[in-house]
């Protein structure tokens, strides 16, 4: 069974130390591959964009002066189509203008190596903590998470940053909530995965934490305005807006989203019954965060399932987002030997696998099977991770709905008490 072979390695420090290898070995691997490739040597002169070189395009207009223009879709294809030298897929840009004033110092570099800083350093960060997290678990856990990472380092994502500042707020929180307050205030980057973290600071009423992350969105917000002026936020709103048409359009590559809107669009539900789907999810996976915290877990427990519902939230959610799924899992897998039986363990694991392999998997067979000038995303492709995902919350509320259910008496208890 494959929790009992996973949480086997625990229990020997050689099999720990031969699975760390092994995966450190191959992540080291893929990010100096990977360098080469966006650095477009060898034989990668006439590669397509992939993620991190839309991090660079922007990056790049932070010291232009004309920042608000990535937020408009038709003049960043153009500036995509001139970086890729001709015909390239289009890339939407909707982060926060906080997140384009952190990729700014990139521009000074060239995209192979800024890449390699970036993708080196976050990962590095999001290792060091999760192992703080995860400690004997580590192992096993970085075996479960590695399609996710594999992913997250081929694309060049923020998945790795994402899910280190989550972590830090959940070592943080307890001893260090002005901490804990500052890396949930950096999440300003992606607020849609940080939504279920600050229902469960709210529920258990961490208040400095709240004050701290709201303190730094407002005091990163009015730098952003005295930086980029007032356009930059009608700029970004409008960019929100319309990347709203291209999802409810298919327009993005669902195969690769984790959200239960893509795989019930996917499925052939209609657009607006599909985001009925994915409010409904969100809705469920709130509600387990507060079950988590309002009786019957462990702290420990209960954020750790914020942390894992937090990918669950938004329509738009991706793969590389799932090292944040990591941290959660880290946080709940002491309880879980005592809470779910192995066989629940190990639709839990597959689950995760699951969801982070489908989408390297379709990437890799459609950049085979698609010829290079063709849309991948234009290829009807099912997006199965959101499904994994789903069946993963329903297993966690059943295990936290047996959790709160008080235990049934003994014949003995119940003859005494008549």
């Amino acid at each position: 069974m494959l929790a009992e072979t996973l949480e086997g390695v625990r229990l020997s420090p050689s099999k720990r130390a031969t699975y760390l290898r092994l995966v450190l070995a191959a992540l080291a691997a893929i990010v100096a591959f990977k360098t080469f490739w966006f650095a477009r040597w060898g034989g990668w002169t006439d590669r397509k964009l992939a993620d991190f070189d839309a991090f660079h395009i922007v990056a790049q207009r932070v010291w232009r002066g004309d920042l608000d223009q990535v937020y408009h879709f038709e003049a960043l294809l153009k500036m995509q189509m001139e970086a890729a030298g001709g015909a390239t897929g289009f890339m939407p840009w909707t982060y926060p203008p906080q997140y384009d004033l952190l990729l700014a110092p990139f521009a000074l570099l060239p995209v192979g190596l800024a890449y390699l800083l970036f993708t080196a350093a976050t990962l590095a960060l999001y290792l060091a903590v999760l192992r703080k997290i995860a400690d004997v678990n580590f192992a096993p856990v970085l075996v479960i998470l590695f399609p996710a990472l594999a992913i997250t380092i081929g694309a060049g994502q923020n998945g790795f940053l994402t899910g280190a500042l989550i972590a830090l707020v959940c070592l943080s929180v307890e001893r260090r909530p002005l901490l804990a307050g500052l890396a949930l205030g950096a999440m300003v980057i992606k607020p849609h995965l940080a939504i279920a973290v600050g229902v469960y600071l709210l529920a258990t009423r961490r208040w400095v934490a709240l004050a701290t992350a709201a303190a730094v969105v407002l005091a990163s917000s009015l730098l952003c305005t005295l930086l980029f002026g007032w356009q930059i936020w009608t700029a970004w709103l409008g960019a929100i807006r319309e990347s709203a048409s291209y999802l409810e359009q298919g327009s993005y590559p669902l195969y690769r989203m984790i959200s239960a809107y893509a795989a019930l669009y996917e499925a052939g539900l209609p657009a607006n019954i599909a985001f009925w789907g994915q409010v409904t999810v969100a809705g469920l996976a709130l509600l387990a965060v507060l079950i988590g915290t309002a009786r019957g877990t462990s702290s420990r427990f209960a954020l750790g399932i914020a942390v894992t519902v937090s990918v669950m939230i938004s329509p738009y959610a991706y793969d590389y987002d799932l090292p944040m799924l990591g941290i959660g899992l880290a946080l709940i897998l002491p309880d879980l030997a005592t809470l779910a039986s192995p066989r629940e363990r190990s639709w839990m694991y597959g689950l995760i696998l699951l969801a982070g392999a489908y989408g390297l998997l379709q990437s890799a067979r459609l950049a085979v099977q698609v010829e290079q000038t063709a849309d991948p995303s234009r290829h009807f492709t099912p997006a199965i991770g959101g499904f994994a995902l789903m069946a993963l919350l329903f297993l966690l509320l059943g295990l936290l709905w047996r959790r709160t259910q008080p235990a049934p008496a003994s014949p003995q208890a119940a003859q005494h008490h008549v």
